[in-house]
């Protein structure tokens, strides 16, 4: 914290001020984590004991499913004390510590996302080649670049908001510490950082989901020549990836590619991205994929066979 800097708490100013809503909104948010966390939990469980989902596109998946533990992890716990408490302030260190490991986490996810649309890219587009290009030292090598790009990326995102001055109001307009809000609380002119933060975190966005529209739209021409099975099993893998896609992406490039100003749709819009995704994603691609439902099956009757053995 530089010298300038005399703001020492911030205010969350969440959703509502109304008790009644406030509860409302504790009861359902805190529900959506708890699915997030079983779906995801489950994901990663099943992936990890069932050996037929030992191949590099269910390894992914079970590394998005962890970045979906952690990401929301970031910011739920703090939004549902915030709905019962009065006060509902954070302190600067706790907030430079949240934007790191919320972009950290989410950029972690972009760029996870981007790597699966790679892999299904090989695998549909170049099948006899697939074992040999993605063999596990390069799976290995691909997860590491995204956790590793995803640090780079929160840290300097972090470094350029700690050299900012914060001196007069603290109240956030939103539900955790983000980006945009906070620049606009800074005592100073912000066009340059908020043109940084564009080219930082929007471009990351913009760049990894056209990146993953030229791999489907390549996958699709590809699949136009295979038997009707294969089409089915290509669309609906891909299907799913495309529907994770749009979701997390569209609210990310709304929120980050523009100039640095809020809107009172952001919180909302944040809400799918930080909150909404992490819960979908086990159920989109456990609906759309017969192998994670078979596995899925698999480990549950196991559990449960095992749980009624132990109490014989």
């Amino acid at each position: 914290m530089g010298n300038e800097t005399t703001v020492e708490t911030f205010v969350l100013l969440s959703f509502s001020h109304n008790p009644n809503l406030q509860i409302v909104l504790f009861l359902v948010f805190l529900m959506v984590y708890i699915l997030t966390l079983l779906g995801n939990l489950l994901i990663i469980v099943t992936v990890k004991t069932d050996s037929s989902l030992h191949s590099p596109m269910y390894f992914f998946l079970g590394n998005l499913s962890f970045t979906d533990l952690c990401y929301p992890s970031v910011t739920a716990p703090k939004m549902l004390v915030n709905f019962l408490s009065k006060q509902k302030s954070i302190p600067y260190s706790g907030c430079m510590s949240q934007i790191f490991f919320f972009h950290f986490f989410g950029c972690v996810e972009i760029f996870i996302l981007t790597v699966m649309a790679f892999d299904r890219y090989v695998a549909i587009c170049n099948p006899l080649r697939y074992t040999t290009i993605m063999s596990r030292r390069v799976c290995n090598l691909l997860v590491l670049a995204c956790w590793v790009g995803g640090a780079v990326h929160s840290t300097a995102l972090v470094l350029l908001m700690m050299t900012l001055p914060f001196c007069g109001p603290n109240e956030i307009d939103h539900f955790f510490c983000d980006i945009p809000p906070l620049l606009t609380l800074a005592c100073t002119d912000t066009f340059l950082s908020g043109a940084l933060i564009i080219s930082n975190s929007g471009l990351i966005s913009l760049v990894c989901f056209l990146i993953l529209i030229v791999s489907y739209t390549s996958i699709l021409l590809a699949v136009r020549k295979r038997s009707a099975e294969g089409k089915r099993k290509a669309l609906s893998t891909c299907g799913a990836h495309l529907t994770v896609v749009t979701i997390f992406f569209g609210p990310c490039v709304f929120i980050y590619m523009r100039p640095a100003t809020t809107f009172p749709l952001d919180k909302i819009v944040s809400v799918f991205y930080a909150l909404i995704t992490p819960m979908l994603n086990p159920i989109i691609y456990t609906l759309r994929n017969v192998e994670v439902k078979m596995a899925m099956k698999r480990y549950v009757s196991r559990r449960f066979s095992e749980g009624q053995k132990a109490l014989q």
